[in-house]
């Protein structure tokens, strides 16, 4: 059984129905949930005043998605962990799974078209080879 399970939720659609099946099996389980959400830092700021105003922006932008999860847990009876980390994702997922013995990772499924998988890939994509742990991708 998973003891330890990571969801990924930024809010969207396949997110959310991650963040569902991630609440219901720690429910049933009795396991620990931990829920991340990443600040991605798209560009290089310039100066530590353009990195407070980045994150002070992101937070904003995901404290509806933390309260909701966090209301949704509590309303299930399970206790979460949120953790809202700056960085890339892949980066910052695969580091809370190491750093937090992590059983198995939920995401949620994003489909994009042929061409894009190919040239650019999927962040789904890339957790999935690079998780040391097992991953659940819910569509």
């Amino acid at each position: 059984m998973h003891k330890r399970i990571l969801v990924a939720n930024d809010g969207s659609p396949g997110a959310l129905k991650a963040f569902a099946a991630a609440l219901a099996m720690a429910r049933r389980n009795g396991a620990e949930l931990h829920m991340i959400t990443v600040e991605e830092l798209s560009r290089f700021p310039a100066t530590i005043d353009e990195i407070d105003e980045e994150k002070t922006e992101a937070n904003h932008r995901f404290a509806p998605v933390i309260a909701a999860a966090r209301a949704d847990a509590s309303a299930a009876g399970v206790a979460i962990d949120v953790h809202l980390a700056p960085g890339h994702v892949v980066e910052a997922v695969v580091g809370l799974i190491k750093e937090r013995a992590i059983d198995i990772l939920v995401v949620g499924f994003m489909g994009h078209s042929a061409l894009y998988e190919r040239v650019i890939g999927g962040t789904t994509d890339r957790l999935v080879r690079l998780a040391p742990c097992t991953v659940l991708v819910v569509k």
